[in-house]
């Protein structure tokens, strides 16, 4: 069974109350128990990990080495600004998806620009809460 640690970041647990226009209106606590169901359904151990400080990202990504066999992750704003962010993932030598709600390409200037994106195995944006679970049947369907 893969071990698949799933990573929100900053004011994703605001999810269902800030800019529902744009992220919809599914809370963390209903993202996280589909994403737990759909693992669960597909052969996977689904953990979910969600902080609004960069410092605890890291350490959550430092836990994660021989704990977990992928990380997806929502950076959040974190995306944009995080070389430490990007340093964790590069120590721990997980493979990494990065997802985005939103299509932060699509958006301001300066969300287009990603500190992960060119570490990742892939990078799944502008597809709400299905960005996950789009990273989650990539994983069921990988070779490791």
């Amino acid at each position: 069974m893969k071990r698949v640690l799933v990573i929100n970041g900053p004011n994703l647990n605001m999810l269902g109350v800030r800019e529902r226009n744009l992220y919809g209106n599914m809370t963390l606590y209903e993202l996280e128990g589909m994403l737990l169901d759909f693992g669960e359904k597909k052969g996977l151990k689904v953990v979910t990990f969600q902080a609004n400080e960069e410092g605890s990202i890291v350490s959550a990504i430092h836990r994660a080495k021989g704990r977990f066999d992928w990380i997806v992750i929502n950076p959040g704003a974190f995306t944009h600004t995080s070389i430490a962010i990007r340093d964790a993932i590069l120590s721990v030598e997980i493979p990494v998806i990065e997802v985005h709600l939103t299509n932060i390409y699509g958006r301001e200037d300066f969300r287009r620009r990603s500190f992960i994106s060119d570490i990742a195995t892939a990078v799944i944006s502008g597809c709400g809460v299905y960005s996950y679970i789009f990273a989650l049947e990539y994983i069921v369907n990988a070779e490791k």
